[in-house]
């Protein structure tokens, strides 16, 4: 009978010590932090395709488990916060931009130069970062609160090209760093908070190739290594 109970108490030390990994990886990527690869070249300069990030969950709350409704949401996303949510056309697919209108903001955009709320966000030029494509033009974007490199096929922008825009309630509008190659809000409109699944955080893997038999691995002989733990406008 103690042999029994004795080898009992083992499976079921054996069944918690191989559980208990496996749901911390869970309740981690449920409440705080989702892995992200980034699959185009719409956040370009600052995000490159194949960079892998840590999406912050956890950044304005917390949801329920397999529910878009919140347990505490103690923050608001920002205007120049770059957001990982789900494609409102295909909620399956994840997209990643960076965030211009929040709810109740009027959002004028001029060939890719923002407008909020009336106030311009200032374009600094800047010589073609490191590596970048120089057949392209580039610019510190200042929103007021935060800095970032955005990138542009014209110097000037269009004056014919102007588009406006009213966010409605419980939405968001997003554009893409690469103004002139990005499919986003300019496109297909506003995200609903519900597609909200957190802010980008660090990038911790970057290559730039896939293996070809194993397309969601990153080749070795092609790691980016000083992209590494690296915020990449993200901050």
């Amino acid at each position: 009978m103690m042999a029994r109970r004795n080898l009992k108490g083992t499976w079921i030390q054996a069944l918690i010590g191989f559980f208990s990994p496996v749901l911390f990886i869970l309740v981690l990527r449920w409440a705080v932090l989702e892995p992200y690869v980034i699959p185009s070249g719409s956040m370009i300069p600052n995000l490159l395709v194949h960079d892998h990030l840590f999406v912050k969950k956890s950044a304005f709350g917390l949801r329920m488990p397999f529910s878009d409704r919140w347990l505490w949401n103690w923050s608001q996303p920002q205007a120049g916060d770059v957001l990982v949510f789900r494609y409102p056309p295909s909620p399956a697919v994840f997209y990643i931009k960076r965030l211009v209108g929040k709810p109740g903001d009027h959002v004028e955009i001029n060939d890719g130069r923002i407008k909020v709320n009336g106030k311009a966000w200032t374009l600094t030029p800047i010589p073609a970062p490191a590596g970048q494509d120089e057949d392209f033009h580039y610019f510190l974007e200042n929103n007021g609160e935060r800095e970032y490199i955005v990138r542009f096929l014209n110097e000037k922008p269009d004056p014919s090209s102007v588009a406006e825009w009213d966010v409605p309630a419980g939405k968001y509008f997003f554009v893409g760093d690469n103004r002139d190659q990005s499919s986003d809000g300019r496109v297909w409109g506003y995200v609903p908070e519900k597609n909200l699944i957190g802010k980008a955080w660090v990038i911790w893997l970057s290559c730039d190739e896939m293996l070809e038999s194993a397309r969601f691995v990153c080749n070795p002989s092609t790691m980016r290594w000083s992209r590494f733990f690296r915020s990449g406008g993200l901050d």
